[in-house]
């Protein structure tokens, strides 16, 4: 089996954390100042943060880059209004309201992290 566990480097990994749980309902499974795991109800890793310029890892050194060129961090959900209405709960700044992706033929919304990567979030 191969499965990608997607690393991001952020300033602040608690309040990144705290974040992802609040929006994507994912639960800590690692903690702390520097890396934590992330994961669904299932227990498997959805996502790990990272803290900038920790651990010497060559691509996480320099905070002062734009963050996220060239990715979008893409879930898939089981229930787009669900996540939707916790966006809005949250009052978190999207980029596009749910619509139809044409290409997909599915429900999508986008918005930033704290961070500024972006996600785009589908049913």
């Amino acid at each position: 089996m191969t499965r990608l566990e997607t690393i991001i480097a952020v300033k602040d990994v608690a309040k990144s954390s705290k974040w992802y749980q609040d929006f994507l309902n994912l639960k800590s499974n690692h903690g702390g100042y520097s890396f934590e795991m992330l994961a669904n109800e299932n227990e498997t890793v959805i996502l790990c943060l990272h803290k900038w310029d920790e651990h010497d890892h060559p691509t996480m050194k320099d905070p002062s880059i734009e963050v996220g060129n060239g990715l979008i961090l893409y879930f898939r959900v089981s229930d787009l209004k669900e996540v939707w209405e916790r966006a809005t709960k949250l009052s978190l700044d999207y980029e596009q309201e749910p619509h139809l992706n044409e290409n997909s033929g599915q429900q999508q919304f986008s918005l930033r992290d704290l961070d500024g990567y972006y996600l785009m979030i589908s049913e």
